[in-house]
């Protein structure tokens, strides 16, 4: 992709003709897992830990500076973010700088797009390329000068003499360039941010013309010369398989070619399988399957309901279940104090609905195979794909296309593997697409969640005890029958940062059939509700302003214990302050509000960013909720591309508010729910206005795509407290909770 659209050359056919030319400089550098150096010092990054030499600079004849990316491009902005860090530290002309997506090969790239690690993970890899290329070409055009490189600096992708003010391009210089060697990247001089010239400032993202104009390929875009259109009948309850079909009445409608059948695939893709309806396009496939007569063995989770399921976690949470995380003895300060406050919280299951509902396009060969999909893990694909077609994983291409929205439903592989069941069938290259009622009732949903807290006070309103049990319908679980000790889905509420005597945590899965996986922000946005409500009622308990009762407990910055992912990271009071003073301050908090109206406020820490909001609603007559606004902050260290931060805070509200007024139910195995009309979407007419407000850092970035969204939730249910009296504690908001 360039500054105006997606790049037409290939990696692979452009190493190709610049090695035959010689008019590249190509330089191979570290794409890090994790990189996530606490400050802009060099002594404090040395040593950075890195996978092996996984992506790469080209310099062509043109100017033009092509970074190969394996992060794939869900309208997070990802791709410009990166270019900028590559342009800014490469003192690149912004113009000529162009994006293509990596090749499919693992044991090279860093494929994974998820946990918004994107520029937490690239940031100073990419800065030590950038400066390792800019200081190669710096000695190139000082040898062909033959003055001292110190002499010299790099501007608009050229290097200049600075007493006599000699120029030479990059172009000029990459033949002598490509055969000095690359410089080790842990000694390089990164450039001082004081003059970054990208990074930090309001860039047009380089996808929009493209996405404007309709040259963008989205994965449903798609077409292969010969490629047929499929849709797949499913089976209506989750784990459910075909019994026997007729396909005679399908056969005969106009367009359709084949029908054929695909078996669920378990091992790794827990896809559903069916009866694929293959035709000359999709709407042909889509009456076909209208007309298809299908038997189902429904299986084991025919009675499973969302009552059941609710009972079933209540029932675990009402005793103790297995102990996480215990300091001191709550359950004793619990039993001898005066003042207790008990409450319950409950999530439902969510589907990810994204605008663009699940595709692919495929066409498997005896020899290997080619896909076209608009997937957040290409490798994850690639791998699975070669497991069911019996070929080995470095035949099979994955393209990645662009996609309309992720949150973490591209992740899994199942759109995938249907695709490459039903080429390898028909022998032909096929595009599977899914309806959105395929898409709202055949997804993998975040978990329905149930918590059960309780907490003891002081006179003063000190926390003397706080006792956390948890259930949800777990990942873990689903996908593995015996899932690891540590796979407990619980974030940020096992190590909450507020002052406390003594702290239990334990937590249930609940067994179920119906299929769940990775929702934008994953468990912390639970646990984010739970413990920000909770902290909201003990402040209403001790009679203290919500703000300064959360304040008050995060007392003097200090860093706080916290296990996040794979990462020991610990959380620093002092920046969580920052995000909710801040949002306090430019929402106004503490003056007076129009009579009615309440605001709410919660902070919350997730995928090592601090956020906060401050909400202000009212409710009208037969419990009308209005949000009024939201005021947001984030800290999320050093900001990259600011208008995609704030684009980002935007969406997680949106996405979040969403999550609050609809919900997946479920009744005999299968989801109640089919499309927009009963899994409504918010409506523009209902979103409220967003001011986001970035704490100033110099700190290493870290993520923005999901840690904004878990405190949205409490800080409107806590405003509807402030302004009616009333506690939301089951999600989601029905009018006669507030009526």
């Amino acid at each position: 992709m360039s500054a105006s659209a997606m790049s037409k050359l290939s990696r692979r056919h452009f190493l190709k003709t610049t090695a035959a030319s010689g008019a590249a400089l190509v330089v191979g550098f570290r794409w890090a897992e994790a990189a996530f150096a606490q400050s802009e010092n060099v002594k404090d990054q040395e040593k950075p830990r890195v996978n092996p030499f996984t992506a790469w600079i080209h310099i062509d004849k043109d100017s033009s500076v092509t970074l190969i990316v394996p992060k794939s491009e869900m309208g997070q902005g990802i791709l410009t973010s990166l270019a900028m860090i590559l342009a800014d530290e490469m003192e690149l002309d912004w113009r000529n700088v162009h994006v293509e997506h990596a090749d499919t090969k693992p044991d090279l790239y860093s494929l994974g797009t998820g946990g918004s690690g994107s520029i937490a993970e690239q940031y100073l890899p990419l800065r030590q390329a950038g400066a390792a290329t800019r200081q190669m070409l710096i000695k190139a055009a000082a040898l062909s000068w033959g003055v001292d490189p110190v002499t010299c600096h790099a501007k608009d992708g050229a290097v200049i003499h600075n007493p006599r003010a000699h120029r030479l391009t990059y172009v000029e210089l990459v033949d002598k360039s490509s055969k000095l060697p690359v410089p080790d990247f842990h000694k390089v001089t990164l450039k001082n941010p004081d003059d970054f010239r990208y990074i930090g400032k309001d860039i047009p993202h380089i996808d929009i013309p493209s996405k404007v104009d309709g040259t963008a390929q989205f994965g449903i875009d798609v077409r292969v010369p010969g490629m047929l259109h499929a849709v797949i009948a499913r089976s209506p309850v989750y784990g459910g398989k075909v019994k026997s079909f007729d396909a005679t009445k399908a056969k005969a409608v106009p367009g359709v070619q084949q029908v054929v059948a695909i078996e669920p695939v378990v091992d790794d893709c827990h896809s559903a399988g069916g009866v694929a309806i293959v035709a000359e396009s999709t709407w042909a496939a889509v009456q076909g399957r209208e007309a298809l007569q299908v038997e189902w063995d429904l299986g084991p989770s025919a009675n499973i309901s969302t009552a059941s399921l609710r009972e079933q976690m209540k029932s675990l949470t009402a005793k103790p279940c297995k102990v996480v995380r215990a300091d001191g003895d709550a359950d004793a300060a619990l039993a001898k104090s005066s003042k207790t406050i008990e409450a319950e919280y409950e999530l439902p299951f969510q589907a990810h609905a994204t605008m663009e509902p699940m595709n692919c396009a495929a066409d498997v060969r005896a020899d290997g195979a080619t896909l076209w999909a608009p997937t957040q893990s290409p490798d994850w694909i690639q791998g699975t794909v070669a497991k069911v077609c019996g070929l080995k994983p470095p035949s099979i291409v994955v393209n990645t296309t662009l996609m309309g929205g992720g949150f973490g439903r591209r992740y899994h592989t199942d759109f995938g593997v249907e695709a490459a069941q039903v080429s390898k069938a028909v022998g032909k290259p096929v595009q599977v697409v899914w309806t959105r009622e395929d898409d709202i009732q055949h997804d993998f949903y975040r978990p329905t969640f149930h918590h059960r807290m309780a907490a003891a006070l002081d006179d003063s309103g000190k926390i003397t005890a706080w006792r956390h049990r948890l259930s949800s319908t777990s990942i873990a679980l689903f996908w593995r029958p015996t899932p690891k000790p540590e796979e407990q889905e619980i974030g940020g509420a096992l190590w909450p940062p507020y002052a406390m005597s003594s702290f239990r945590i334990e937590y249930a899965p609940a067994t179920s059939g119906i299929p769940v996986m990775w929702w934008r922000s994953v468990e912390e946005g639970s646990s984010g509700f739970a413990v920000e409500s909770f902290i909201d009622e003990l402040a209403a308990a001790a009679k203290v302003d919500p703000l300064e009762y959360r304040l008050h407990l995060l007392g003097k910055a200090h860093l706080v214990g916290h296990k996040n992912s794979d990462d020991d990271v610990l959380l620093d009071t002092g920046r969580l302050k920052g995000v909710l003073q801040l949002a306090a301050q430019k929402a106004n908090w503490g003056k007076p509000l129009t009579a009615g109206h309440g605001m709410g406020i919660a902070a919350f820490y997730s995928f090592n960013t601090y956020a906060a909001h401050a909400a202000e609603v009212s409710v009208e007559s037969g419990g009308k909720l209005k949000i009024h606004r939201i005021t947001s902050a984030v800290d999320c260290g050093r900001v990259i591309d600011p208008n995609g931060v704030k684009a980002m805070m935007e969406s997680a509200v949106v996405y979040a508010l969403t999550a609050m007024f609809t919900e997946i139910t479920v009744d005999n195995g299968h989801a109640n729910q089919s499309n927009f009309d009963s899994y409504e979407m918010l409506r523009m007419r209902d979103m409220p206005p967003i001011e986001t407000f970035i704490v100033p850092s110099t700190v290493a970035p870290t993520g923005m795509g999901e840690p904004c969204l878990p405190p949205v939730a409490p800080a409107v249910t806590n405003a509807i407290f402030a302004a009616t009296g009333k506690r939301i504690r089951r999600l989601p908001i029905r009018a006669a909770d507030l009526a």
